[in-house]
């Protein structure tokens, strides 16, 4: 784009505060239903905003919009594909009893107190082993789930511990893209990317496993009552048995062996598709509404149970709750959320404004150490609210920085580590953003719910700005 077509600041600033005033309204008038659609039009509303503007008074043309939001989408297509099996696998894992079993036997193991820094430590070790934290949700999230609930905690408190741990392993696990992404696009190496990171990182995940350890004490209420009518519930409804533990422990050997996520997930499905018509005969025909067990009735339930909504009458009403599922239908939503918000992103990036304003508002911030990484903190969160995408959202923060802290002198693991620190972990926390909407699909928790409890989330990018203030481990390249 010539510099005399480059958009103004306050003409960028407009589709932006549109989407904001018009989010702000879906929200207060539709509540935790506004991603069933309103939230979507309001994307799109924003987008032809942007788009109009700029064709308007930029004479940016058309074409360039739509090779932007393609690309955009494009990017996001194998997301879209692992959110449909995580779908399906959520809906598997219920059925066949696997989840069920899950929370069995952990309500009876993990005790109240202790069950919040568990569940955290539990997720950060799983994303660690497999660099996602979409796979450490979708799989032993679930079932950690279940278990808080039957505890007594709120759905707040489990998801915030839950996600809590699963980016601690996204963020510093070499197996994780973003990861490989921050350092690379920053040219960094990766595991000096990695050991940067940590200086940052294990001061954040201490504090907040010391806060989930003290929160647990005080909030861990559940009674032998309580657990006696969740077992009871779970064996009454599902044939629990430890065989069903199996798909987890091959789905955990696929991980270690580095098979691609969305294989592993899919053949996870499939085996828990066995199970289920092996142990939950019973419960397939019931799902087919069928009242004998058939071939075909058994065959129904097994797809129903793969793409549809199951609802499961176990006694217990909170218990029905937790063990229904939605199948690939249920992220529909999520997926169309997804879609429109990469058309924001792609208007936004294409015209010219998301460049124009972020440049206008951190151009001052740049000339101190401490100014540099707040900006770069502050430029990472916005472009996850602004795109919805933390991989555009690193790729762009770590490319717009990287002269800056090369003028200035700073290394380039500096600029890497604050992407990280900010787009990765933040990314989460934004209901529009793919990552808030995956989670908050997979988890059934809305991301307004869990925000205020993922102390890892918040806290990180705090965490990285205190440390510039310090300036501890921040050395200038000498020339």
């Amino acid at each position: 784009m010539k510099e005399q077509n480059s958009p103004s600041p306050w003409i960028s600033v407009i589709p932006l505060a549109v989407l904001v005033v018009l989010l702000a309204c879906v929200i207060s008038i539709f509540g935790s239903d506004s991603l069933s659609g309103a939230s979507q039009i309001s994307l799109l509303i924003a987008t032809a905003l942007c788009a109009s503007l700029s064709m308007a008074i930029y004479k940016t043309k058309w074409s360039a919009f739509e090779d932007a939001i393609t690309e955009n989408v494009k990017g996001t297509s194998v997301s879209i594909l692992i959110l449909l099996i995580i779908g399906a696998l959520a809906g598997s894992w219920m059925v066949s009893g696997i989840v069920p079993t899950l929370i069995y036997y952990g309500i009876q193991i993990i005790h109240p107190d202790f069950f919040l820094v568990t569940s955290c430590i539990i997720c950060a070790i799983v994303s660690v082993m497999t660099g996602s934290s979409w796979t450490t949700v979708a799989t032993i999230g679930i079932a950690l789930l279940g278990i808080g609930k039957a505890q007594g905690f709120s759905d707040g408190w489990i998801a915030g511990a839950i996600i809590s741990g699963a980016y601690f392993g996204d963020k510093i696990s070499p197996l994780s893209d973003t990861t490989v992404l921050a350092a690379s696009v920053s040219n960094t190496k990766l595991f000096t990317h990695i050991k940067y990171m940590m200086y940052t990182t294990v001061p954040t995940i201490s504090i907040t496993l010391v806060i989930f350890m003290i929160v647990g004490f005080c909030l861990g209420n559940s009674s032998s009552h309580d657990v006696t009518l969740y077992t009871e519930g779970l064996s009454n409804t599902f044939n629990i048995s430890p065989w069903l533990l199996l798909v987890p422990v091959i789905t955990g050997f696929l991980i270690y062996k580095k098979v691609p996520s969305l294989i592993t997930l899919f053949a996870s499905t499939i085996m828990a598709g066995i199970m289920a018509l092996i142990f939950q005969p019973d419960l397939l025909c019931h799902i087919a509404e069928e009242t004998t067990s058939s071939a075909q009735s058994l065959f129904k339930g097994l797809m129903m149970t793969f793409y549809g909504s199951t609802h499961v009458d176990t006694g217990v009403d909170i218990l029905n709750e937790l063990v229904s599922t939605r199948g690939m239908s249920g992220m529909l939503d999520t997926i169309w959320l997804i879609l429109c918000a990469m058309c924001f992103g792609g208007a936004m990036t294409a015209s010219g404004m998301l460049h124009s304003f972020l440049n206008a508002v951190f151009r001052k911030l740049v000339t101190t150490r401490v100014g540099l990484v707040f900006a770069t903190i502050l430029n990472g969160i916005c472009m996850n609210m602004a795109t919805g995408d933390q991989y555009i959202s690193i790729i762009l923060t770590a490319s717009m920085f990287k002269d800056i802290y090369k003028k200035n002198g700073y290394e380039s693991k500096l600029l890497s580590r604050s992407s990280e620190d900010s787009a990765t972990v933040t990314s989460v926390l934004i209901p529009w953003n793919t990552c808030g909407m995956t989670q908050a699909s997979v988890l059934g928790v809305s991301t307004w719910t869990y925000l205020p409890y993922c102390f890892f989330n918040l806290l990180s990018p705090l965490m990285s700005i205190a440390q510039a203030a310090l300036g501890w481990k921040i050395k200038k390249i000498h020339r």
